[in-house]
């Protein structure tokens, strides 16, 4: 059917309210407005669906989430076995008809015969994952956009080891909504009928007690804490989202006196008003939290997203200024950090291992191998991270003790299989708390993790390629480059050249073509002569490629300087 056919079929359904209807009416004019809501189904990929909340094909509504959850249930069934009586899990975030989006699902899945578990109200994304591993779900679905816009909202789909979906599970859900009909296949019962009908129960503060149980198994060094508790300053805000609950409880728990929140943004609000956007990796967020930290002499700044499941801080460089330190060099604190405290606790253990994704800084390899401990490369996203950990630990070939990307996401412990802010804030207070102990801000530390290990430094620039012809753009940039092998870049030699496509590694200089390990991801990566590495992805969630600049050098100064460089080198790929 042309999008204006599926339009008039929308417009004819029984199944929309006549406030939907109402809504597709007032476009009825706007020939660009309805080629962009019905043009195709939004896509469902392996973290799920992400758009625009409103009434249409290509938009996230109830009828959308009606329709992947119908395919998630048959694709549930068609395990067999105990499937349906093992469950799912449903857990969704502060945006706007999360909860509503959250209940649809739940009654599509009771429709089906497959029983459901429901937080009682919004919670943390890793809890979600913990609650599918807990109670022995085989799936688990949360409705969140994450750090999205407010127009945004989401639909991730969890498998039973509670990481999100692999790929063939994620490709058979997105075969069966190409089968089914979006409004005459669905098979649902009435929410309220099906908790009645004891189809579907409600989690509430034990499943929060389990969860936080397992998340303060994790501290390593309370006595740090316990020492400079008196006079030690945060400021916490959870972006007006999930975390307003479970981290100031953690840091209360871990010891922690002096918790300062941002009153106005533990507010839970889908429109997010103060910021432009939720994001902890954009440093505009923090404005609140920098005035309230400097008017209480904080030590640092922690803020959550709105799901939970990234964490992003900022400290008191040596000017007494409050600066933002990037995920990739958060991660590396908290690496040689771990390493180091759980060598004191003699806890770390013998076939330690460090997963960080392609493109994560390598300075995460260097603090690893210097004390030790495996450092594995994977795709990005922490169903690889789970996938590698889970068949490491099975096969007895080591044992992860901290997984992260450079997108602000860590991971810790054998609770969660997800990104997890819930811990990483209490590892993060843990280790300030320590520093301080010791005369020193996390600015002080990560200066001395430089001089220890070298100099690195990352950017990660987002060439964004909006409209119906941003898809076609983003495989043309990344056919042009397969096509047209890249051998100097901003004047400087490629050395190597990886294709994750097909997971082939290329030796520039003599053409010798090896395997790697890793394949099957549409990413680019280019080994400079300078040292410095630069990765090409398209994103899985956005329209934009992604350009990773990874430099090391025996400076600050001079890692800038190539950063600067190879930055106006990918600004031009936009064309």
């Amino acid at each position: 059917m042309t999008y204006k056919e599926v339009y008039q079929k929308w417009l004819g359904s029984s199944a929309l309210s006549e406030a939907e209807k109402e809504e597709l009416r007032s476009i009825a004019n706007d020939e660009k407005e309805i080629e962009s809501r019905f043009f195709a189904p939004l896509e469902f990929g392996t973290a799920g669906l992400r758009g625009t909340m409103c009434v249409g094909l290509h938009q996230m509504n109830i009828h959308v989430i009606r329709h992947a959850t119908q395919a998630f249930a048959e694709v549930i069934l068609a395990e067999g076995g105990d499937a349906a009586q093992r469950g799912i899990a449903i857990c969704f975030d502060c945006r706007h008809h999360s909860d509503e989006f959250a209940r649809e699902a739940a009654a599509v899945m009771a429709g089906n015969g497959i029983k459901v578990r429901i937080f009682d109200t919004l919670r943390p994304t890793p809890e979600l994952s913990f609650a599918v591993r807990e109670y022995g779900c085989i799936a688990g679905i949360n409705v969140t956009a994450s750090h999205n816009p407010k127009e945004y909202n989401g639909y991730k789909v969890y498998w039973e080891d509670g990481a999100q979906l692999p790929p063939h599970h994620a490709a058979a859900i997105a075969a069966k909504m190409e089968e089914l009909d979006l409004f005459d296949s669905i098979r649902r019962m009435d929410y309220d009928a099906a908790v009645e009908a004891g189809m579907i129960a409600v989690m509430g503060t034990e499943t929060d007690e389990k969860f936080l149980s397992n998340v303060m198994s994790q501290v390593n060094d309370a006595a740090a804490v316990e020492k400079v508790a008196d006079t030690f300053k945060m400021v916490y805000t959870p972006f007006h989202g999930t975390g307003y609950k479970l981290i100031p409880e953690v840091l209360k728990r871990l010891g922690m006196k002096h918790v300062i929140c941002v009153p106005e943004q533990m507010v839970i609000d889908g429109d997010f008003p103060t910021v432009v956007s939720p994001n902890p990796e954009n440093p505009e967020g923090f404005c609140l939290a920098v005035d309230l930290a400097k008017a209480n002499g904080a030590d640092f700044i922690l803020g959550s997203d709105p799901d939970a499941d990234r964490v992003g801080i900022m400290v008191r460089n040596d000017k007494g200024e409050y600066v933002t330190i990037s995920g990739n060099q958060t991660g590396v604190l908290l690496l040689d950090y771990l390493i180091g405290a759980r060598k004191r606790a003699g806890s770390l253990p013998e076939n330690a291992v460090a997963l960080k994704t392609i493109v994560t800084t390598e300075m995460a390899r260097k603090v690893a191998e210097v004390n030790g401990v495996t450092c594995y490369d994977t795709f990005t996203g922490f169903k690889f991270m789970a996938e590698k950990k889970n068949k490491l630990e099975q096969a007895g070939e080591g044992k992860v003790i901290f997984s992260y990307e450079e997108s602000y996401g860590y991971m810790l412990g054998d609770y969660v299989r997800d990104k997890d802010a819930v811990t990483a804030a209490l590892m993060l207070t843990e280790m300030a708390a320590w520093y301080a102990g010791q005369g020193m801000t996390l600015y002080d530390a990560l200066e001395a993790l430089f001089e220890k290990y070298g100099y690195y430094g990352e950017k990660t620039l987002n060439l964004v390629m909006p409209g119906l012809d941003g898809l076609a753009k983003m495989k043309k940039l990344m056919d042009d480059l397969r096509a047209n092998p890249l051998t100097e870049i901003a004047g400087v030699e490629v050395v190597s050249r990886k294709d994750f496509a097909d997971g082939t590694e290329t030796d520039v200089s003599s053409g010798r073509v090896t395997e790697m390990e890793l394949k099957g991801s549409n990413v680019l990566k280019y080994k400079l002569a300078d040292g410095t590495d630069l990765v090409v992805r398209p994103s899985g969630t956005e329209p934009k490629v992604k350009v990773y600049i990874l430099a090391q050098g025996a400076s600050h100064a001079e890692c800038g300087g190539k950063v600067e460089k190879y930055a106006a080198w990918a600004e031009n790929l936009k064309g």
